[in-house]
């Protein structure tokens, strides 16, 4: 059953269900989904939701027509608008309006009909009634319809987790945030100037070049500084710097470190994002090509390790944090269908049963190796000895290497290449295209060529490792009881806050979310082990 819903002026909402219209408030939705679980149907959850979680309603599931469109405009090799408006105009055979900016930091509104762009005298509901039925026949369309349309049912749900994490916040002490920064950078400061210890630092930097004052901020002043010292160095980055044995080294690369601590998660961060012992990032689902979420702000997917202490239960609560292990390999293995991975797989530390497969006699450096090999499959890497760990490798197992072959060649012609579900990569540029077609080429067509090759090799498992992780936080947000929520995702790693008396549960219910994810995406048979570790702590470093 579908229920769609527009508001209505004075705090009220239209609602359009297979029995007619209704006029409801927030109670009266609340009581809709009690009764009958429906699918709602949203133009926008990111923009619309927000304001029915702060009124006290969480919805099982639902439909975003937004993000379904923008998977299907992908999969159809078609760009523009993604809203409602431009839907609505698609599904009709019409040119589509462009979209309007996103309403994520706006005051949240549900389907606010002023600005909608729809045609005088049609209604939100009434569109997206159109809007839905048009993509069900696109995804009927689709080569795998049932995997597109689990893909579009697991991002429209990620899309009700991300607003509810975004409301409730992941717990933050901002006392201990301060304290730390003051113990690592000094007394705060006011906005623009250094802290103490960066003071010290750049002065122990200029020191070491011989008391000519040296700018640590400031790249091409590192290089000059380091060539009157005769080293000759192609950029001041950290890899670089490290193999120097310089005396400005050390306080050069510490100076780094806290320098990027203060403007990333500064005090100044520290009272933008954090309030009422809660950080509250602008999560954005799907916000990278490849389906990894992004965030308008807040840098929610970056949390330091340093910072991770600050992160802390509330009292009689606790978080349970699970990470999988080595997930991309593993979606290599079942995508390739690599029987002899597939037992590699089996181990919780792929690369160290890796390496026993590869080498005869492995060692203490095998595992790298392992890992490098299994990398450059993944990423295309062929500098130092990873063209020649990568062809071992291929040796071993040379399904799960000639899938993602297969993805960069097709690639490297310019074809777009598709994740398990269907999520789909994008077309090169025009540009991209007269460069590797010119008829005479003088080596950058080729370059161009490898270079988008190796983007789509890694595309369709990076995107099939977002698929997944998308069918397990949808199963996982329905799984858990109350009270007990999700407070972080982060590529494949989520965090659970939940009274005592349930935190020995979550465990068992990621790792029952993690299976039916294997199950939905590679079928009941599948024989590859997804491994998810999770730790219940108090405190978020303790997890690790």
């Amino acid at each position: 059953m579908h229920i769609y819903v527009g508001r209505e002026d004075g705090g009220t909402f239209e609602v359009l269900t297979p029995s007619g219209r209704r006029s409801l408030d927030v109670s009266g939705l609340a009581e809709l989904e009690h009764e009958h679980h429906p699918r709602w149907v949203f133009a926008s959850v990111e923009r619309d939701y927000p304001a029915l979680v702060r009124g006290g309603l969480r919805l099982n599931r639902c439909h975003d027509l937004s993000l379904a469109e923008g998977l299907l405009l992908a999969y159809e090799g078609r760009g523009g608008p993604r809203g409602l408006a431009a839907a609505l105009a698609r599904a009709n055979g019409l040119e589509p309006p462009p979209d309007e900016p996103s309403h994520a930091d706006a005051q949240p509104a549900l389907f606010e009909p002023r600005g909608s762009g729809l045609p005088p005298g049609v209604s939100v509901v009434d569109a997206a009634r159109t809007v839905l039925a048009e993509q069900e026949r696109r995804i009927r369309r689709c080569e795998f319809p049932d995997r597109m349309r689990l893909l579009v049912a697991a991002e429209s749900a990620s899309a009700l987790a991300a607003a509810e994490m975004s409301i409730d916040g992941l717990p933050w002490r901002p006392e201990v945030h301060d304290e730390l920064l003051t113990e690592l950078l000094g007394p705060r400061v006011p906005a623009g100037q250094r802290p103490k210890k960066l003071v010290e630092l750049a002065a122990r930097v200029s020191e070491a070049f011989g008391g000519k004052p040296v700018n640590p901020d400031s790249p091409a002043t590192i290089v000059r500084a380091f060539g009157r010292e005769g080293i000759s160095i192609p950029s001041a980055r950290a890899h670089v710097i490290r193999k120097l044995d310089h005396p400005a080294v050390p306080p050069l690369l510490e100076y780094r470190e806290l320098s990027r601590l203060h403007s990333a998660n500064g005090w100044a961060w520290l009272d933008e994002w954090v309030h009422d012992g809660r950080f509250r990032p602008a999560w954005v689902v799907g916000g990278v090509v490849s389906g990894r979420w992004a965030s308008q702000g807040g840098g929610a997917l970056q949390i330091p390790k340093t910072l991770r202490v600050c992160v802390r239960a509330d009292p009689g609560w606790k978080l349970v944090a699970a990470d999988a292990a080595q997930l991309e390999p593993r979606i290599l293995t079942a995508l390739s269908g690599d029987r002899r991975l597939a037992e590699v797989s089996a181990s919780t530390d792929l690369y160290a049963r890796l390496a026993e497969a590869m080498f005869p006699s492995p060692d203490e450096k095998s595992r790298g190796r392992a890992k490098i090999a299994m990398l450059s499959a993944m990423y295309g890497g062929t500098a130092g000895e990873a063209a020649s760990l990568l062809a071992l490798l291929r040796q071993r197992f040379p399904d799960a290497v000639s899938y993602v072959e297969r993805a960069a060649r097709a690639g490297e012609r310019g074809e777009r290449v598709r994740s398990r579900l269907g999520r789909t990569s994008p077309a090169p540029s025009e540009a991209w295209r007269a460069l590797t077609g010119a008829a005479e080429d003088d080596g950058r067509g080729r370059q161009a060529s490898r270079n988008w090759g190796r983007f789509t090799r890694n595309f369709v498992v990076q995107a099939s490792a977002a698929d997944f992780m998308a069918v397990m936080l949808a199963t996982l947000r329905r799984r858990l009881p109350e009270p007990a929520h999700l407070v972080f995702f982060q590529h494949d790693e989520v965090i659970v806050h939940t009274p005592d008396e349930l935190a020995e549960d979550i465990p068992a219910l990621i790792e029952a979310s993690v299976s039916e994810a294997s199950a939905l995406l590679f079928g009941p048979s599948c024989p590859v082990h997804f491994p998810m570790h999770a730790a219940v702590v108090n405190v978020y470093a303790d997890a690790k």
